[in-house]
């Protein structure tokens, strides 16, 4: 078992103890000395506000703007609170300046969806060079594009994906300007916060800066080089304390495997209630007074550092969120981005003319790449996942995060075979690509489809020669957005992919409109739907064809990949055996989970196209004893039905005149001269 470093652990309560150490505590944090988040400077009128539910959303009050120095306020609110009549809203508003709700957004009537995202690249860029002494807001010195709705600020993974889209419309000055800005923050801070917030400043997302980079370098060719200060620095910021580590060890977002192995987790430096979501922290806690509250306020933040808050991934129990447990867990998706990272590291010292980095850092991404296949692949079931630190073993469940080892190049030929097959199997529904196979209740759960998702998979799928199964991906997500903007004229955050047309569900707060990164990733499938010569403004009328082709980029099949008895050990986890493929379709099929572990069924909402998801076992938040085989009983296993020919049908809107009616058969790769930026 994984075995934290040994530092001062505060067992701390909701109310004044918890807010008043943590202060103390935070003030030492070197994310936080420079500015602190408003549940440390407001203390308990911080508190007092946020479980007095003055707002739908708990964010208005993180991010609302003091009129006077917090200790002025706080003196005030202790001496008029205890007055007859106080009126708490009242105080808030003599007292702060609440978020300001931006007028909505009406595109001119017929516009096409090309002409709607264009339109509204302008409407979703803020420019914040400075900001109020006590304002949560982080000042950047450049503009840049926000997702939209609730997210007024930056966010740190999404803006790769929205820079994809203004790359393809034509914006490199947006795409080098935000680059600065996370150059900036990396410089200020030592890392890219979650959002330009002081709330966000403990944790950070997954790290796409060097992709940023990279994608900038197909425009500027001397990005690499001249970012390379900022990506080394990201990359000790993900690394920081490797160095004392022991095998069986872990620190902050790195841990040390008993081989001696190194990965990555993610990890927030705090341990209290999100600021942003402050009631519903505290609540989740509550649920579970046998677990000490910092650890789940831990695991609530940590996440949220993955992007996928949250996820019956991150859970022993689907349906109850406080059995999450974030960072005894490492993620594939994790690992892949920091492979990436070294890579790219590689290239950039070279292209700088330091062999010997660049051998340094080439020789961390083969550790990292072994490492990977040693502990992130399940060989009974066929695909990439995550590994367990509690019950060492590698998890069973399958996800989307599956297909970013692909999207990396770091899997070899066999695996990424299997895993597409999976994918293809078991996450592919009408409206695209599912999250995962488990309906939780939580927005990174089945039914919901998100555009980050969508394209790792297009572009791993096309890295390995499924072109097909890429297409047929980029198909059904951007009719689902075609749909939902035909009914609708917007683009929403996340969509439902079991039906086409609908926006997502689940989750902490209600449907965002935009969106920033739905808006990015439109872009560049509507480009690889349509030829260059001739691009289109909307979904046209017939699927291209896309024929498979042998991956010609992929990494050698064989040179890094360990025996298949060398994996962790699975012995209680149901076998996938992968038939035969028919009609270009593989299946995965499931068996039913062994006697000795009690089922349950999770009865998913599904269409009639849509395969039917079974979860079982029972989960319990109990550890299995360390003298017996580990089982993962808190996997749900997905019985899928074999896959046939038959796709689930997808209605396409009628083609407009100057679309479709020019549209050519896609022969043959239609995205082939795109360039691939993931590369």
């Amino acid at each position: 078992m994984i075995k934290p470093q040994r530092h001062a652990t505060l067992r701390l309560a909701i109310g004044g103890i918890l807010l008043g150490i943590t202060a103390v505590s935070y003030a030492d944090d070197s994310s936080g000395s420079l500015k602190q988040p408003p549940d440390i400077l407001f203390g308990p009128l911080f508190n007092d506000v946020q479980t007095a539910k003055l707002f739908p959303d708990q964010k208005t009050f993180a991010d609302a703007v003091p009129k006077n120095d917090p200790q002025t306020i706080l003196a005030d609110y202790h001496m008029q609170r205890k007055q007859s009549g106080f009126d708490l809203r009242h105080f808030v508003d003599v007292n702060f300046t609440l978020p300001a709700e931006k007028e909505k957004y009406v595109p001119p009537a017929g516009q096409s969806l090309r002409a709607h995202i264009d339109g509204l690249w302008p409407v979703l860029t803020r420019t914040t060079s400075s900001a109020g002494k006590w304002d949560s807001l982080l000042p950047l010195p450049k503009p840049y594009v926000v997702p939209g709705g609730r997210f007024r600020e930056i966010y740190y993974w999404d803006s790769y994906f929205t820079m994809l889209g203004l790359a393809e419309s034509g914006h490199w000055d947006k795409v080098a300007s935000m680059v600065d800005n996370f150059a900036y923050e990396l410089d200020s801070w030592g890392h890219i916060p979650n959002g330009n917030r002081s709330y966000y400043l403990s944790r950070s997302q997954p790290p796409f800066f060097s992709l940023m980079v990279e994608l900038l370098a197909t425009h500027d060719s001397q990005a690499l080089k001249k970012y390379r200060p900022q990506m080394e620095k990201e990359y000790a910021y993900w690394m920081e304390g490797v160095d004392a580590l022991q095998p069986g060890q872990s620190s902050q977002r790195v841990v040390k495997l008993d081989d001696g192995a190194v990965l990555n987790r993610y990890w927030d430096n705090r341990d209290t209630p999100r600021p942003e979501s402050w009631l519903d922290d505290i609540n989740t806690a509550k649920k579970y007074p046998s677990r000490p509250a910092t650890e789940i306020y831990r695991d609530l933040r940590s996440a949220a550092a993955s992007g996928w808050d949250f996820s019956s991934r991150w859970m022993d129990d689907p349906q109850q969120l406080g059995t999450i447990r974030t960072t005894s867990i490492v993620p594939v998706d994790l690992n892949a981005l920091m492979f990436k990272m070294e890579k790219l590291l590689a290239k950039a010292s070279q292209d700088g003319g330091d062999s010997a980095a660049a051998s340094r850092y080439e020789g961390l991404a083969s550790d990292r790449q072994k490492a990977m296949e040693r502990y992130l692949w399940n060989e009974k079931e066929g695909w990439y996942a995550d590994y367990d630190l509690k019950t060492k073993q590698v998890r069973n469940q399958l996800t989307a995060a599956a297909l970013f080892p692909l999207y990396v190049k770091a899997a070899s030929q066999e695996r990424a075979d299997k895993t597409a097959a999976a994918a293809e199997a078991q996450l592919i529904k009408a409206g695209g690509i599912s999250t995962t196979t488990v309906n939780s209740g939580q927005q990174w759960d089945a039914p919901n489809g998100w555009a980050p998702l969508q394209w790792v998979a297009t572009e791993g799928l096309q890295n390995y020669g499924h072109k097909k199964v890429a297409m047929d991906v980029t198909w059904r997500f951007l009719t689902n957005v075609q749909h939902t903007y035909d009914r609708e004229q917007k683009l929403v955050e996340k969509y439902d992919v079991s039906t086409t047309g609908t926006g997502g569900g689940g989750g902490e707060y209600p449907l965002q409109d935009g969106f920033g990164w739905t808006n990015g990733v439109t872009l560049k499938m509507l480009d690889m739907v349509c030829p260059q010569a001739n691009p289109c403004d909307k979904l046209p009328a017939t699927q291209p064809a896309a024929n498979d082709e042998p991956a010609t980029t992929a990494p050698a099949a064989t040179g890094n990949q360990p025996a298949a008895n060398s994996a962790p050990t699975t012995t209680d986890q149901p076998a996938a055996t992968t038939p035969s493929t028919t009609s270009d379709q593989p299946s995965v099929t499931t068996p039913p989970a062994t006697t000795d572990q009690p089922s349950s069924t999770t009865s998913p909402s599904t269409t009639t196209d849509q395969p039917s998801s079974t979860t079982s076992p029972s989960t319990t938040t109990d550890q299995p004893s360390s003298t017996t085989s580990p089982t993962t009983t808190d996997q749900p296993s997905s019985n899928t039905p074999p896959a046939t020919s038959n796709q689930p049908s997808v209605t396409t809107p009628p083609a407009t005149s100057g679309n479709a009616s020019s549209q050519p058969a896609a022969n043959d790769d239609s995205a082939e001269t795109q360039k691939s930026v993931g590369q």
